[in-house]
């Protein structure tokens, strides 16, 4: 049976044969959106500490994949990992020092790659050269990039601090280099509806992005969303809602795109709402049962640019 859509644990079972996890690693990296480069309190929804591992909070690069490959091999049987830099952002560091953390984690024989979350805005050249050159090596990396929205209004109103324009840019010059991108985006933010989702989507296929990550809109105690939500002022979708938009979502997206998740996962003591948020496979298996009911599939209405 043809799959739904294309999805990231069957992408790494083909490349590397067998079963792959990543392992969360926290750089202790800020970001320019917190320290005043860019603007004070991050965005709207952002609570670095919700994406740390409680396990290994504050230890070295060493001691958190150590401690993350032990216990995901043992969870999930897995045989090789990828190193993941999620925490804030992880390009946001002299190069000297970025390489130093890259390669520390490229040490341990059972990191089959490495991923670095960051912004658009955080991704010079120079930066892209020292990923480059960890690849011409032989490693095997990928940039994940937040956009959230393609909307300029959205990433104002939600305190990005970057443009759309900025995300295109910085596309535009990894993949000169040969870097995959995954792009994040947010379904469900403040003041948009399904034009504004569909449209992202669209911007995302027609820059040729190698990954996509979809993420519902979660309230996260703490937050200025947190606040704005107990002011009245934002609405989380339901879950039908959600999952009708990522079902949406995945027909305009190019078939070959690899869809890195669903939804987004944050443990549940952090969780305001929405009240299914923190269900990752109730979600998952909801968007799937909606795709096998409406007979559709990844890439259903995509239009080539």
């Amino acid at each position: 049976m043809t799959a739904l859509y294309n999805s990231f644990s069957g992408y790494l079972r083909k490349s590397f044969g067998c079963k792959v996890f990543k392992v969360t690693v926290d750089g202790g990296f800020t970001c320019p959106n917190r320290d005043g480069t860019k603007g004070f309190g991050g965005c709207v929804y952002c609570e670095p500490s919700a994406l740390t591992p409680k396990e290994y909070a504050g230890e070295d690069i060493r001691a958190q994949l150590e401690a993350g490959i032990e216990k995901v091999r043992k969870r999930h049987r897995a045989e090789k990992f990828i190193a993941y830099f999620q925490v804030n952002t992880n390009t946001y560091a002299p190069p000297e020092t970025l390489d130093r953390m890259y390669r520390e984690a490229f040490s341990f024989p059972e990191v089959a790659g490495m991923a670095v979350s960051t912004r658009p805005d955080c991704a010079g050249d120079e930066i892209l050269n020292l990923l480059k050159g960890l690849m011409d090596e032989g490693k095997r990396l990928w940039l994940e990039l937040g956009l959230q929205s393609s909307n300029d209004a959205t990433l104002r109103a939600i305190n990005r601090g970057h443009t759309a324009a900025d995300f295109e840019d910085a596309v535009g010059r990894a993949h000169r280099l040969g870097i995959d991108v995954c792009g994040h985006a947010i379904v469900g933010l403040p003041g948009e509806g399904r034009d504004e989702v569909i449209n992202t989507m669209r911007f995302l296929g027609r820059l040729k992005v190698w990954g996509v990550k979809f993420h519902q809109l979660q309230v996260i105690r703490g937050t200025e969303l947190h606040r704005m939500y107990e002011r009245g002022e934002v609405r989380p979708l339901s879950l039908d809602e959600y999952s009708g938009l990522v079902v949406e979502s995945l027909e305009v997206l190019p078939p070959e795109a690899i869809i890195h998740r669903l939804c987004g996962d944050v443990p549940s003591r952090y969780l305001v709402a929405p009240n299914w948020g923190a269900n990752k496979f109730m979600i998952m298996e909801r968007i799937t049962a909606l795709m096998r009911e409406r007979k559709t599939f990844q890439g259903a209405r995509f239009v080539p640019h």
